[in-house]
């Protein structure tokens, strides 16, 4: 509990800054990024989140794989989080920080679950078709999932459509249950 509101506290932060400098995209696609390239590959996270290696060799990594990469202020908030031991919560961050800046940019995240990959055109359609219905920019994040057979789930919000054909099939057992 006390490491989600530490990491509400810095994914605030940042979204302050960033709300600011008027530069909640470029932020957000900054943190999201170092975000998921540190906890890709584990023997960066391992350094990274060791209490026992020394914050300076954190911070002098960080500067030499993320210097001009990103900006000044990014790698300053990465430093600041190694210097206060809280670079482990730097997903949850990221999930805090995507949070509040979907919400002030008018953006809903719909969770798009599918048994085979969407191209970039079906992708684009049911982007288009989901704005028409809710009102809102949407922004999907896709899931694969083959054990639903075909078509797809689409989940926003509490709001959830189940194309699917298990889902179908699901359904017909339901109903065929319920008639004996």
């Amino acid at each position: 509990m006390l490491n989600i509101q530490l990491a509400r506290k810095y994914g605030v932060a940042i979204f302050e800054i960033a709300k600011e400098e008027n530069k909640l995209e470029e932020y957000g696609t900054e943190l999201h990024d170092v975000s998921s390239e540190i906890f890709a590959h584990a023997d960066l996270k391992v350094f990274l989140t060791n209490p026992q290696i020394q914050p300076q060799a954190k911070k002098e990594l960080l500067i030499k794989l993320l210097q001009g990469e990103i900006s000044d202020m990014m790698l300053k908030f990465l430093l600041l989080l190694v210097d206060k031991r809280r670079i482990a919560l730097l997903e949850a961050i990221d999930e805090c920080y995507q949070e509040l800046s979907n919400k002030a940019q008018g953006i809903v995240v719909a969770d798009v679950t599918n048994a085979f990959e969407l191209k970039e055109e079906l992708q684009e359609r049911l982007r288009s078709k989901l704005e028409d219905v809710t009102g809102k920019k949407v922004k999907l994040r896709l899931h694969d999932d083959k054990s639903i057979i075909g078509g797809i789930i689409v989940k926003i919000g509490d709001c959830r459509m189940d194309g699917s054909v298990i889902g179908r099939l699901q359904a017909l057992r339901a109903e065929l249950m319920a008639s004996n």
